[in-house]
């Protein structure tokens, strides 16, 4: 591993002139003082993650690993496989970590959390049982059942023919989910039966890997889609905020799905009614649900929910923070994110509180041509050094390396282009600028972000 003070004379670990809201104060051990915090990941989420806590004073070293050329800017990266549980903790053995903050949903289902606590680490994050809530769908629809958690009506496939045969039944528009982990690739809302059969033979041929032995088909529900996004330490619930994005590649909502195209935050749909409903009747009941299995909940559950005539019916649980919806909602949060994650690793949310910017954020999603489907990588990105970096702008990284001091794109989804503003148009006036300012012919984005709510 590179010696930290090199990168610390490479990175100097800047801190942005932000004014974020003012952080809570929690009380955790020893945790008023300063603090060394590894996130693990290596996207647009981890950026905005490591962003937000370098704006608390209490972050004295902040490493990421793998990190990217964006999170290069402000912190330390540490070549790291983040699978490798004995890795992560020999890392952060080696570095004095106060707090593990894992940002991907794959080595929270591989048990990486559990490995850290057991080595006495402080974690935000769920273990691996926990994290079956988003691991497999049909778990999930077994813990609404016994929670009572509104929720779509649902059948599980181990076979393709039982899977077509139901299909054939119930008829189009139809949902097909792969049952495991599949990068957020793997649904396919089926407005054909011919749709919905081409998905089921692909899931069963193996598109998605492991993630498709097991198929869950759901009906298709209507309404308004929003994300809902609540910390949890096991006991309690506290709402953090809530976002809608964009999952089509095409404008107009149009094409294919993708991991995300944009968001922007609050989500108009979620009024206090509504909040106060998710909470009620699908967040607290499934939260009560885990505890009762002997697996307690922690860390942030991010609720997907369709909205319609004032009723929110869950779609799925993720364990982690959306991409790119974390994105708009650390802008918003701010400096106070690292106490609120803190509180929640260190069952304290019940002395915690949420204090919000009056705002909005949103966040555009530049992407490499041709994504979702094959795209190039190594193309360079000019122009970033144009946009302002400030608390009403970001270009938060999420699949960059820096080459030769020029930056090139690695992965589908690239840069997030993120604003704050006083209301939604302003914050989307003001990514789009920004956006405008980057010169890469190789890649695109949707310029209708947010267009719903505009």
């Amino acid at each position: 591993m590179t010696d930290p003070d090199d990168n610390e004379k490479i990175t100097g670990h800047t801190r942005l002139p932000l004014a974020p809201p003012t952080p809570i104060q929690t009380l955790i051990g020893n945790m008023e003082g300063r603090m060394n915090i590894l996130i693990l990941g290596s996207g647009g989420r981890e950026h905005g993650l490591a962003w937000a806590v370098m704006q608390n004073p209490k972050c004295d070293k902040l490493i990421v690993a793998p990190g990217n050329a964006g999170i290069a800017d402000i912190a330390d990266c540490a070549d790291l496989d983040i699978m490798d549980g004995t890795a992560v903790v020999a890392c952060a053995e080696a570095n004095a970590i106060d707090l593990v903050i894992v940002g991907p949903e794959a080595p929270l289902a591989a048990g990486v959390a559990d490995d850290l606590r057991a080595a006495g680490f402080l974690v935000f994050g769920p273990s691996r049982a926990a994290a079956q809530l988003e691991a497999s769908k049909s778990f999930t629809k077994e813990i609404c059942d016994a929670a009572g958690a509104p929720t779509a009506a649902y059948a599980r496939f181990t076979e393709a023919e039982p899977a077509r045969d139901y299909v054939r039944a119930q008829g189009a528009p139809i949902v097909i989910k792969a049952d495991g982990l599949a990068a957020g690739k793997g649904v396919i809302v089926a407005m054909t039966e011919d749709e919905a059969l081409a998905a089921i033979d692909d899931m069963f041929g193996g598109a998605f890997g492991g993630a498709g032995a097991e198929v869950v088909i759901e009906e298709y529900l209507d309404g308004e889609e929003a994300s809902f996004f609540v910390l949890c330490d096991g006991e309690t619930a506290l709402p953090i905020g809530t976002a809608q994005d964009h999952k089509r590649v095409g404008e107009g909502d149009t094409g294919p799905n993708t991991g995300g195209m944009g968001a922007y935050s609050p989500a108009p749909v979620m009024n206090d009614a509504v909040t106060e409903k998710a909470l009620t009747e699908i967040i607290r009941p499934s939260l009560a649900e885990m505890a009762r299995r002997g697996t307690p909940f922690q860390g942030v559950l991010f609720a997907g929910l369709m909205i319609k005539d004032g009723q929110p019916k869950l779609i799925e649980f993720n364990v982690r923070f959306g991409d790119p919806e974390c994105q708009v909602l650390m802008m918003r949060l701010g400096a106070q994110v690292l106490d609120l994650l803190q509180a929640s690793a260190g069952g304290q949310l019940a002395e915690a509180r949420v204090n919000w910017a009056d705002d909005h954020a949103l966040t555009v999603v530049l992407a490499a041509n041709g994504y979702p489907g094959y795209y190039q990588k190594g193309s360079v990105i000019s122009g970033l050094e144009s946009c302002a970096e400030d608390s009403a702008h970001m270009v938060f990284h999420a699949g960059t390396s820096r080459q030769g001091g020029q930056i090139t794109a690695t992965g589908g989804r690239v840069l997030n282009v993120t604003a704050r503003g006083a209301s939604l148009s302003e914050a989307a006036e003001r990514a789009y600028a920004m956006v405008d300012q980057i010169d890469w012919p190789e890649g695109f984005c949707r310029r209708d972000i947010g267009w719903r709510a505009l």
